[in-house]
């Protein structure tokens, strides 16, 4: 073999391991939005976010955004990522990948005053807490629940932006005395509630208001990043089950 030849060879083997060592899994992930992600990669979707570079061979980048309306616009696409864990399976913003996991909002509540259904006799006399994404009460399949069963005048709205998490700030209220209970979205409610010593019970649509309440959850990918999105498929199946012992660590409850 000539020497010129082995010279193109290995040149060529440089520039492949270069690229390699190159990519790059870029994430754009909130910053203090725990149990998903905070900026010392503390959260659940921040391991996973660390598996799938792994399980890729790229590093990980982030950059810290928090995930409020617009957050696809202000970020994915003024390209400072590719990737946002954790989005709706449905979402139209980005490509999604197969599912993770699944899970549903729950009732929140101490042994004292429990509250495990809509139709319960007490739903009115409780104080209870509810997120807040929008401008109105029934924002959230919650919401329209309670006010279904004319029990809004004793739920208050915990908005989605302010200090911490609105999740923690409602396992606050009950835990501290000034709500009864609340009805918070599953992965929140479970590692907040863990910590305070709470109850959690599934939380279903009362049989009149057909609302979903279960919602399937996935990685969002830029659009036009199918061969990223596919890499990431093959990882969520090759390493489901390390994924689901990270779910499992951080209390995530499932549904089918």
């Amino acid at each position: 073999m000539s020497s010129s030849l082995l010279k193109t060879l290995a040149l060529a083997a440089l520039a492949c391991a270069v690229t390699a060592q190159a990519k790059e899994l870029r994430v754009c992930a909130d910053p203090d939005s725990l149990p998903y992600s905070r900026q010392d990669q503390s959260g659940f979707e921040n391991r996973i976010a660390a598996l799938a570079a792994d399980a890729i061979g790229a590093s990980l980048v982030y950059t810290w955004y928090p995930q409020h309306r617009g957050f696809v616009r202000k970020t994915v696409a003024e390209n400072r990522c590719d990737v946002w864990m954790g989005v709706p399976s449905n979402f139209d913003g980005m490509l999604t990948t197969r599912p993770y996991y699944r899970s549903t909002y729950v009732f929140v509540f101490t042994d004292k005053k429990p509250l495990v259904s809509f139709d319960q006799p007490n739903l009115k006399q409780l104080r209870i807490g509810v997120q807040l994404p929008g401008e109105d009460l029934v924002a959230t399949p919650p919401g329209y629940a309670l006010a279904s069963r004319g029990a809004g005048d004793n739920v208050t709205g915990f908005p989605v932006l302010g200090k911490g998490t609105s999740a923690e700030r409602i396992i606050d209220a009950i835990a501290e005395g000034s709500l009864d209970a609340g009805v918070v979205w599953g992965p929140q409610a479970a590692f907040f509630a863990r910590q305070r010593n709470l109850e959690l019970a599934p939380a279903s649509a009362p049989a009149d208001v057909p609302l979903p309440f279960a919602f399937s959850i996935s990685i969002g990918v830029k659009h036009g990043e199918e061969a990223l999105r596919n890499e990431l498929d093959t990882m969520l199946a090759q390493r489901r089950g390390e994924v689901d012992r990270i779910l499992a660590e951080y209390s995530v409850p499932r549904v089918r």
